[in-house]
């Protein structure tokens, strides 16, 4: 299945922008090639409000929020991940409004990190981020007029939640699915072993609505998700090529596989690769030879021997 993006999005920066009866959306002016036309930041409610992911520790963001909120109370605000982009404006939001802050708990990393290796890509880890309140998968807080679900979707970083309002079929699915891109997978912020299950989790689930940390809402959201599992293991399968062509290292073959990707990219391409070797190895498939990580060799497991 071909992967088809809409990079047409409008992100009418500064206003709320209805997405779904009793919600708006806001996204922020913070565009860049990781972020797309900026991080949205979403109000649920009318009179008691809930915000998810207030964004950047943005003056002008943080204000287009307020004017949205108009004084109303916030009982809560939510964050699905611990990147600066999303998560760095919570306590300006909290200390205005009193809100309750709830997230998947401190930033942590998928698995230790190696002597002098860059745990996470240019949004950064907001390592200050401690939440009132801790959720786990399956939590649900009623808020908002909404009955609020919290979903486990690790892989893009640890920590990673989505939230579900399952009696409306709409989910907010973070940076773990967006409309606009693939989602960055970087070790050892991230794990490719658990952005696959956490796909898989999402293709259970029922919603048929999502609405995206960045990019416009997703109508159709399985089929996407469904491309975008085809498009992880289709990758897998080329770097499985590569080794079996006589590639060793991540740069030889990003070179290769990443022919004509924007350069500042090729960070978080030669990152993908480590988490799809890494993936790789912990079913038997591939190896390092020397190294470790973007500066590791790998080959096919059983290569020397002939098998």
């Amino acid at each position: 299945m071909a992967l088809s993006f809409d990079r047409g999005f409008n992100p009418r920066h500064g206003e709320a922008v209805p997405a779904f009866p009793g919600i708006v959306r806001i996204t922020a002016p913070n565009a860049n090639v990781f972020t797309f036309t900026g991080t949205n930041t979403y109000l649920l409610g009318t009179e008691t409000l809930v915000v998810i992911d207030p964004g950047p520790d943005d003056p002008v963001h943080l204000d287009a929020v307020l004017r949205a909120i108009d004084g109303r109370t916030v009982s809560h605000i939510l964050v699905t991940h611990t990147h600066n982009d999303h998560s760095a404006g919570v306590p300006f939001l909290a200390e205005k409004t009193g809100a309750l802050v709830a997230g998947g708990g401190p930033h942590r990393l998928a698995r230790a990190a190696a002597p002098n290796e860059n745990a996470t890509l240019d949004a950064g880890a907001d390592e200050a981020f401690r939440p009132d309140r801790v959720l786990g998968d399956g939590d649900r807080i009623e808020a908002g007029g909404f009955v609020i679900e919290a979903v486990a979707t690790p892989g893009h970083t640890d920590n990673h939640l989505a939230f579900a309002l399952p009696e409306h079929g709409v989910l907010f699915p973070g940076d773990h699915v967006m409309g606009w891109a693939t989602t960055v997978v970087a070790p050892p912020d991230g794990s490719m072993r658990d952005y696959m299950a956490s796909l898989d989790r999402l293709l259970e689930r029922p919603e048929t609505l999502y609405l995206p940390g960045h990019g416009g809402p997703l109508a159709n959201p399985h089929r996407l998700v469904r491309g975008l599992r085809t498009h992880r293991k289709m990758r897998e399968r080329a770097i499985l090529q590569r080794l079996a062509d006589g590639d060793r290292t991540i740069p030889e073959m990003v070179a290769a596989i990443y022919r004509d990707l924007d350069p500042k990219l090729h960070r978080s391409a030669s990152l993908s690769t480590l988490a799809h070797l890494e993936h790789l190895a912990e079913r038997g498939l591939v190896r390092a030879v020397s190294g470790t990580g973007l500066d590791g060799s790998y080959e096919r497991a059983g290569e020397r021997s002939g098998v």
